[in-house]
């Protein structure tokens, strides 16, 4: 009668793989939403929220792809979280033609509550509202600060700043006497 009985077929196997990664899928979703819980109990102690973390990937001109943090929850290296008071906005940093341009959104802010700062071809976005965001973008090029617009609607902070020429990148030429 053994003979009678059905032969796995190729598919059956990768049916059973499939289940599998199921179910180790499941355990470490539980895993995580469990730390995460407990995370948040341990160091959120009278914060009441929101607690938020995320990541963007993107690919950059030069072809090589970037993962960017976003949130006010950071990974440290030895794995534990740190929960800020600050949120951190989700930015994009562009070159066009002779400018920077940096956008970031910046929900439920007042325009008056926002404060940018640009400092060593560094720029620095904080902003206040019931919540509290904080960001220091680097920026690609060479800005002159002087040149700097700014502009706020619907959440979203749009900076275009214009680029240093060439001769003002290398500085002031002295006459020697």
């Amino acid at each position: 009668m053994s003979w009678w009985r059905r032969r796995r077929s190729i598919f059956d196997e990768f049916e059973d793989i499939f289940e599998e990664l199921r179910r180790i899928e499941e355990s470490m979703m539980s895993l995580f939403e469990e730390s995460f819980r407990r995370m948040i109990e341990e160091q959120g102690k009278g914060r009441g929220g929101p607690f938020v973390y995320g990541v963007r990937i993107t690919i950059g001109p030069d072809g090589i792809p970037r993962v960017e943090e976003f949130g006010n929850i950071k990974m440290t290296r030895s794995g534990k979280p740190i929960i800020r008071e600050e949120m951190e906005p989700l930015v994009d940093v562009m070159e066009v033609d002779d400018e920077v341009w940096v956008i970031a959104e910046l929900p439920g802010v007042s325009k008056d509550k926002i404060r940018v700062r640009i400092k060593d071809n560094k720029l620095v976005i904080r902003a206040e509202n019931g919540r509290k965001y904080y960001k220091e973008v680097e920026l690609p090029a060479p800005v002159d600060p002087d040149t700097a617009k700014a502009s706020y609607r619907n959440g979203v902070l749009e900076v275009r700043i214009k680029k240093k020429k060439a001769e003002e990148e290398e500085g002031k030429e002295v006459k020697v006497e």
